[in-house]
């Protein structure tokens, strides 16, 4: 039981800081530019495991974005391009990472050229198909400020404008004309989801193709009872401070007793295996005096990040798996259910036999062969 729980928490959400100062004097100075502009860009390294040789050429940038409440932003992020002799426009994926801290060090751009990023060899599964990858850090990882973890709309922007960065990255080899596919699982699943949902109104003129994206914590009230108590529950504090950090009205110390005080500076110096290991089956009266979820002003806010209230327009690739212990699946079904009603084109897929990580696993090629389809223009086939 011991090994099987430090295994949970090792990829429980799925999932070399450069140019910060760059990053930090164009964050004093966002008015200006427009989302998906370029701050800066330095050539850095990828690698899914320590070492290992992708051929591919890499770049960590900065990037205009827009935070939740409307105001601009810079986000980090990192831009992957194959070697090779390919011709003509390549695919674009603008990939979003599943939890991976909430600490600066945490950022996947700070693991890539270490080979510790969790989702790495996903990635390289896509650049071997001879694909580009933006891979976005998120709001506040790696950048200035506290990250805003699962604030949806903040994530979303933070999706589409990694994609706008990549295609004007004059080094990156890409255009206006690339085909752009959207994928992410868990955390990322929220962020890709939201991308997916934003795209006709904030990022038009990107020619997405599809969404590839599962194990989506379509709603996190009904996502934050289900792990209160559970092996998820670090996760519960962790998105309580990434609300917090978009939304600073809503006090959060207030709310805490030391001993979750305390836990929020853990928090915010350890990345997810530590996290999630020192949180697990803490139940959220443990770090509280009184319970947020509970206060009108955090419901409202944890509300404005469900999901399925807008329709994608363009297909989607839905996933999740049917013991998942961290995302319920009816959670899933729901998001399936909300699109559908509302006219979208939704292949959904049940993994009966998967948890969280396998679903991730199960589904990695199924879902790039799928967005595969999508870039040849093949006609989507949902299953509403």
């Amino acid at each position: 039981m011991h090994l099987r729980r430090t295994a949970l928490a090792a990829v429980a959400a799925l999932v070399v800081t450069f140019g910060l100062s760059g990053a930090a004097s164009a964050a004093g100075g966002t008015d200006t530019g427009s989302p998906g502009d370029i701050v800066s860009a330095a050539p850095t390294s990828f690698h899914p495991l320590p070492g290992q040789p992708t051929n591919t050429r890499a770049w960590h940038i900065t990037y205009r974005s827009t935070t939740a409440k409307g105001a601009p932003n810079v986000v980090s992020g990192t831009v992957i391009v194959p070697r090779g002799g390919r011709t003509g426009p390549r695919p674009l994926i603008t990939y979003a990472v599943g939890t991976v801290g909430i600490a600066d060090q945490c950022a996947p751009s700070a693991g890539f050229p270490r080979g510790t990023t969790l989702e790495a060899n996903l990635i390289q599964l896509l650049t071997a198909r001879g694909w580009a990858v933006a891979v976005t850090d998120y709001e506040g990882l790696g950048t200035p400020g506290d990250h805003t973890y699962t604030v949806g709309r903040a994530e979303g922007h933070a999706v589409l404008d990694a994609a706008r960065a990549a295609l004007r990255l004059p080094q990156a080899g890409l255009g206006p004309d690339t085909p752009v596919g959207i994928m992410g699982y868990s955390q990322g699943g929220q962020a890709s989801s939201w991308a997916a949902e934003l795209h006709d109104s904030y990022a038009p003129e990107l020619d997405v193709r599809g969404t590839a994206t599962g194990g989506v914590p379509a709603d996190l009230l009904k996502t934050a009872d289900f792990n209160n108590g559970n092996v998820g529950a670090g996760l519960i504090l962790m998105s309580a401070v990434g609300q917090n950090a978009a939304f600073p009205e809503l006090g959060l110390d207030g709310y805490l007793n030391e001993r979750g005080r305390s836990y929020v500076d853990f928090l915010k110096k350890h990345c997810v295996v530590i996290d999630v290991a020192a949180g697990l089956f803490k139940r959220i009266g443990d770090v509280t005096v009184r319970n947020p979820l509970y206060e009108a002003d955090w419901q409202r806010v944890l509300r404005a990040s469900r999901l399925g209230t807008h329709a994608p327009d363009h297909p989607v690739y839905l996933y999740h798996g049917v013991i998942d212990e961290l995302i319920p699946y009816e959670v899933g079904r729901g998001l399936r259910a909300d699109w559908c009603a509302k006219g979208a084109t939704v292949q959904w897929k049940s993994l009966p036999l998967a948890e969280h990580v396998a679903g991730v696993i199960a589904e990695s090629i199924p879902a790039a062969n799928w967005l595969a389809d999508r870039f040849a223009r093949r006609p989507a086939r949902g299953n509403c």
